[in-house]
């Protein structure tokens, strides 16, 4: 969740972990850092990682597991099957700060209120990790990234010590709802994300699970206790602020998705208006309009069946974005189509209607920027069966 280099990585590949048995002292912290979102939309959710600060042995590191690299082997094929590989980089804390002192991210951290022995633990455990044959691991968005490989380290080495707490945070949210939070609807990002994923997004979750989110793992360990000597006590002993910058936000595009697809919409709508009024079709925009919803159509096809992504399946989607309209939309260029073609726009209604039903019933969110397509597939539709079934056109 944080902007890499290729240079940063091989550096970094050079330091090799030499500190496994060094005994920490009682002086050093373990901390939890999270910095602020980017303008980027891998950077939009912001990042976390592990501080180890120890002054009377001069160390101070960054254990960060949100490191990628673009020209790894197959990385974008990997990234589509959903097998991308991540890896924990251990380096100095100073180039972490610097580089987001250049991005001007804000970066807090979270001074753990731990003992001597479980500062210890938290260092052993990310030594052995940050060795080459640990380092890399496979990335999931939701499931296994950079905060949530600090939930799961905490709750390892604190085991029956640590009570995770959601404070006054609202419960019973889906990962899609937390998603939408953190990026602003009417962006391309947002759109592609929600048009991807799946109805897995909008299972209601533990508020655990809401810490994929490196805020959440910032607020839920502020709220969080700690047993110590037989008493709770607060996880975090102090909160620092490193670099206070204003939070970035994603810049909307002129040509964002809501303005992009009401203006195709009130096109289409104006196109359709005519043909019905001179008893006409207008074969392109049928052809437009069926070959774009077929391709996105096998787009979710592909990751739902035939990637490791665990949130592509179930994607209901496929309502509006119908893969074979591919193979249909070139049907519709003939001037006399086929006659079946008005009970397959009949089923396209009615896989139309089911949206706003799953969408009420929060089975699954969709993009809120498609509604002017999903209103001009409709009426065109529409205006397809009952042209058909009259052969007036």
């Amino acid at each position: 969740m944080q902007k890499k280099y290729l240079f940063l990585l091989l550096f970094l590949g050079l330091i090799k972990p030499t500190h496994a048995q060094v005994q920490l002292s009682v002086y050093s912290e373990v901390s939890i850092v999270t910095a602020g979102p980017g303008t980027e939309l891998y950077e939009a959710f912001g990042h976390s990682a592990i501080r180890i600060k120890d002054p009377v042995l001069g160390l101070d590191l960054i254990y960060n597991y949100g490191m990628f690299d673009f020209d790894q082997p197959n990385f974008y094929s990997n990234f589509t099957k959903g097998k991308l590989l991540y890896k924990l980089a251990r380096y100095d804390f100073k180039y972490f700060l610097a580089s987001n002192k250049r991005d001007k991210r804000w970066v807090k951290q979270q001074v753990l209120n731990l003992n001597q022995e479980q500062k210890q633990a938290y260092f052993i455990y990310l030594e052995k990790n940050a060795l080459p044959e640990n380092a890399t691991y496979f990335y999931d968005p939701y499931f296994n990234n950079c905060a949530t490989k600090l939930r799961d380290i905490t709750g390892d080495i604190l085991d029956n010590k640590v009570d995770f707490n959601a404070g006054t945070i609202e419960k019973n949210k889906s990962f899609r709802q937390l998603m939408n939070q953190e990026i602003h609807w009417n962006t391309w990002g947002s759109f592609g994300i929600n048009l991807a994923l799946g109805s897995k997004l909008d299972t209601k979750r533990d508020f655990k699970d809401y810490m994929y989110l490196p805020d959440y793992v910032h607020t839920i360990l502020k709220n969080s206790n700690l047993t110590v000597r037989n008493q709770p006590d607060s996880l975090v002993k102090r909160e620092d602020v490193l670099l206070d910058f204003k939070e970035l936000e994603q810049k909307i595009s002129i040509f964002n998705p809501l303005l992009v697809f009401s203006v195709i919409s009130l096109f289409g709508l104006f196109i359709t208006y005519k043909d019905f009024k001179n008893k006409k079709r207008s074969k392109w925009l049928d052809f437009t309009l069926l070959l774009m919803t077929g391709i996105l159509g096998v787009l979710i096809v592909f990751l739902w069946f035939f990637t490791n992504h665990s949130t592509t399946p179930n994607n209901f989607n496929f309502l509006w974005a119908f893969a074979p309209n591919l193979v249909v939309a070139f049907l519709a260029l003939k001037n006399q189509p086929k006659k079946w073609l008005h009970f397959y726009f009949n089923f396209l209604l009615l896989l139309l209607i089911l949206i706003p039903i799953l969408w009420v019933l929060e089975i699954q969110l969709f993009p809120v920027s498609i509604v002017p397509l999903l209103i001009l597939l409709f009426v065109r539709y529409l205006f397809l069966s009952i042209s058909l079934k009259g052969k007036t056109i």
